[in-house]
């Protein structure tokens, strides 16, 4: 069955680092854009960031400068590099993989919505950051 599998998610202080990865079974990200949605508590889902299948990257502003979204092909793995972490940052991360380009919303949008709408949705890991 293909799927995303997401790793990485964790707690940390404010301030530190944290490197999302997120591998794709039995399809590759070749044909495919891939991206980032996080949802904190009671709310809906937000764009974080994606990177289209020629590497074009684009950032939610609440995160540009901080964050890094890129792909290791060989590994058909995508991978989030989140620094300077912030409180507001705590949420549940999803990875998402589409081959639709123009199916990104920024959101906030329904998670459900996105998860139905979109080719292929993980399940999330949970990120925490302490003041």
């Amino acid at each position: 069955e293909a799927q995303l599998v997401e790793s990485g998610g964790g707690s940390v202080q404010a301030g530190g680092s944290l490197r999302l990865s997120c591998t794709a079974s039995e399809f590759t990200f070749d044909d495919s854009d891939m991206g980032w949605y996080r949802q904190a508590s009671g709310q809906n889902c937000e764009l974080v960031s994606s990177i289209s299948n020629d590497g074009t990257t684009s950032y939610a502003d609440s995160v540009k400068g901080r964050f890094t979204i890129f792909q290791d092909n060989a590994k058909n793995t995508a991978h989030l590099q989140m620094n300077s972490l912030k409180p507001e940052d705590t949420a549940v991360y999803y990875c998402a993989a589409d081959g639709d380009g123009d199916k990104w919303p920024p959101g906030p949008v329904s998670c459900s919505i996105l998860r139905g709408g979109m080719d292929y949705w993980g399940k999330g890991t949970p990120v925490t950051i302490s003041s």
